[in-house]
């Protein structure tokens, strides 16, 4: 059986439901460096995130079920679909890390003068076609 990556991922939150879609779909699928990504949060990019690994021959079937997944439209609780406030688009990213204003700035000078990770963002959709931050 020959492994191929087909996604990777920033956190196992969105690893472990894509893989659970996947299975539930028949897929054998596998997540790959989880645990170092979950210890070391910083050594993300060194490892190339948590990689969703799935058996070459399900390889066509899988990506049909994550292009879905990923193209449907983000709801609140209520079921309503999200869009963006000002140009009604339903393209968007969900949990943007922003650091916009003040403090965001602030955290960034500090963080870049003692070499730290940023101590402060705020965590908003963002729409991909006018760029504009909301909760």
């Amino acid at each position: 059986m020959e492994l191929v990556t087909i996604k990777t991922f920033d956190n196992s939150i969105e690893a472990h439901m894509m893989r659970s879609k996947l299975e539930s779909e028949n897929i054998v699928c596998f997540l790959f460096d989880e645990n170092i990504v979950g210890l070391y949060p910083l050594y993300n990019v060194t490892v190339g995130g948590i990689k969703l690994k799935i058996n070459k021959s399900d390889l066509d079937k899988a990506s049909l079920i994550i292009d879905e997944t990923v193209k449907s439209a983000l709801t609140n609780d209520q079921g309503e679909v999200i869009k963006c406030p000002k140009c009604e688009s339903e393209d968007i990213y969900s949990s943007f890390k922003s650091m916009k204003g003040i403090k965001g700035i602030l955290s960034a000078i500090f963080s870049f003068m003692f070499m730290v990770f940023p101590i402060y963002y705020k965590t908003v959709y963002k729409c991909k076609n006018c760029g504009s931050e909301f909760k």
